[in-house]
């Protein structure tokens, strides 16, 4: 028997939503090979949807996944005039 395992999370960056998701999305399209099933989408918010049989690489996507939005938010921020 096989498990799987799925996850799904909303990101709402206000004015910032949209270049976040460009930035994380863009990283996801070129990456085919990845193990974990990932489907970014925006609808006035970022929703990642992530689905494997291995419960370690949900994990280990997710935080990079977050991490990246993360990062993309603070560099935004970093440069506000």
């Amino acid at each position: 028997m096989t498990l799987n395992f799925s996850a799904k999370i909303t990101v709402d960056a206000k004015d910032k939503t949209i270049a976040i998701y460009d930035s994380v999305n863009i990283d996801n399209e070129f990456y085919p090979e990845n193990p974990v099933k990932t489907k970014i989408t925006f609808d006035k918010k970022i929703t990642i949807a992530v689905e494997t049989d291995q419960l370690t690489h949900l994990r280990a996507n997710l935080n990079s996944t977050l991490r990246l939005i993360q990062a993309s938010y603070d560099s935004i921020e970093s440069v506000k005039i």
